[in-house]
């Protein structure tokens, strides 16, 4: 576990006592390369606070990740902090990605975000899908 993490819910507030209890134990991660790249895009870009994270249901097998970069923190945002980057988690989508580390790969001419989540069980063939 690392040390320099940490989970608040809403914009510079403490964890609301409801959502707390629910998240206790749960994190999402990123790897040094996720938020290098993430700093420096957001260096680049000249404004926003971290990365989104999420869940919607699509696919043939039943759920997609969302990313996307934030500008602003909601206040029903779950935020973690890793790496000096905020990475903000809406409570309906954190069970699903509980546990989750997202990495920044290059693969051949291709790079990108990548979920590794422990509690994928399944993923469709074109990739765009998975089940938990």
């Amino acid at each position: 576990m690392q040390t320099d993490a940490s989970c608040t819910a809403g914009p510079g507030k403490e964890p609301l006592p409801e959502i707390a209890q629910a998240i206790d134990g749960m994190r999402v991660s990123l790897s040094e390369s996720a938020a290098r790249h993430i700093t420096r895009y957001l260096s680049r870009r000249g404004k926003g606070v971290g990365v989104r994270l999420g869940v919607k249901t699509t696919g043939c097998s039943g759920l997609a990740y969302k990313i996307e970069f934030a500008d602003e923190v909601a206040p029903e945002d779950i935020v973690f902090e890793q790496q000096g980057v905020k990475i903000l988690v809406d409570p309906k989508s954190l069970p699903y990605i509980d546990g989750t580390e997202l990495d920044f790969v290059r693969e051949g001419l291709n790079e990108g975000f990548k979920f590794n989540n422990p509690n994928e069980r399944d993923r469709c063939g074109c990739g765009e899908s998975f089940r938990i």
